[in-house]
């Protein structure tokens, strides 16, 4: 079975880092930008099976990256799971909305991770 694609998308290294950990131990091949504008020219090089997707960032936010990709050729296919730090619903609805698979609520662990790939079919 080919290895999935996980396209990790956040203004935080560290929020990277810890996501490709995560990620890679559920045997991921991760690519990573570190802001909207960036990940969508990752998307129209290679689009992946998955992002993961942070909603406040620089440039181009989440929203913003997620309603540009799910316009793309092909873009309704990878699944996506955006962070956020906050429950606010209003923002679960503008995401939802926009084409996000799945909310995953910052910080997250490697259980949250799980749960949020499985939900969206991934596992």
């Amino acid at each position: 079975m080919p290895i999935k694609t996980c396209l990790v998308v956040d203004d935080s290294s560290v929020i990277r880092k810890v996501a490709r950990r995560i990620l890679e131990k559920l045997e991921f091949d991760i690519s990573e930008a570190e802001d909207g504008v960036q990940a969508l020219r990752l998307c129209e090089f290679k689009l992946p099976d998955a992002v993961l997707l942070d909603s406040a960032m620089p440039n181009m936010d989440g929203i913003e990256f997620l309603r540009a990709l799910r316009r793309m050729p092909g873009g309704d296919k990878p699944k996506v799971i955006l962070c956020q730090i906050e429950n606010d619903l209003g923002q679960v609805a503008r995401a939802r909305h926009a084409g996000a698979n799945e909310i995953l609520l910052k910080p997250f662990d490697k259980d949250h991770i799980e749960a949020k790939f499985s939900a969206a079919g991934l596992l």
